[in-house]
């Protein structure tokens, strides 16, 4: 058994899937080569005592011995700092990505997520639907800022890093529209870190997770 454990929802609707933030602890475990088990939760009704580990109630947690984290950045951080896989050893590349991380986290995910919270929960609301040319301009400011750094380059830094992990899981979020796609070097980028093995192996756990555990409704 491993020490690792990682709170993941059993199952949540399609609309979700592939986007928990528990993928990007899982993806950052499988690049280190860091084993892990799940500690399965249902995301309408949360176990008691878990707000001990986690004050908002949300997935992941991480929890490896006396060790107990949350917030899926500070966990991927947590991770990085154990693996130059994801944390180059020279401390500028360090700070750098660092710099990327706090990027994806704090730059681009707000924006994103305010247009995913108009177009997946209030899509029959017409308040929010008339902020949704803003939201998208907000958006693509984000999405170019971002392309234009990438220009020519494969990763964000000289090679793939934890900045890239993050930022990548955010422009998934983005899935539901033609956003990203319609940006070649963004789309590029997106598909080469999603072709990485350690990607593709915590996403098939999530998913296969999801398979599982899938109601008889939604089967």
């Amino acid at each position: 058994m491993s020490a690792i454990k990682v709170s993941a929802y059993r199952w949540v609707p399609p609309f979700a899937q592939g986007l928990v933030r528990d993928l990007r602890v899982r993806w950052a475990l499988e690049e280190a080569g860091l084993p892990y088990e799940q500690r399965l939760l249902d995301f309408r009704d949360k176990p008691e005592g878990y707000r001990k580990l986690q004050p908002f109630g949300q997935v992941p947690t991480f929890e490896d011995g006396a060790l107990v984290l949350f917030e899926s950045g500070a966990i991927v951080q947590h991770i990085a700092e154990r693996s130059t896989a994801l944390l180059a050893a020279d401390p500028s590349a360090r700070a750098r990505t660092m710099s990327w991380m706090f990027a994806a986290l704090n730059t681009v995910e707000p924006p994103v997520m305010f247009l995913v919270q108009i177009d997946l929960k209030f899509a029959d609301d017409a308040a929010a639907m008339r902020m949704r040319e803003g939201a998208v301009d907000a958006v693509k400011g984000r999405l170019e800022g971002v392309a234009a750094w990438l220009g020519e380059r494969d990763y964000l830094e000289d090679r793939f890093t934890a900045g890239d992990l993050l930022m990548v899981t955010v422009l998934r979020f983005l899935r539901h529209t033609d956003l990203v796609v319609s940006i070649p070097a963004l789309a590029a980028y997106v598909s080469r870190c999603e072709a990485r093995p350690a990607f593709q192996k915590a996403l098939a756990a999530q998913m296969a997770t999801f398979a599982d555990n899938a109601p008889a409704s939604a089967a």
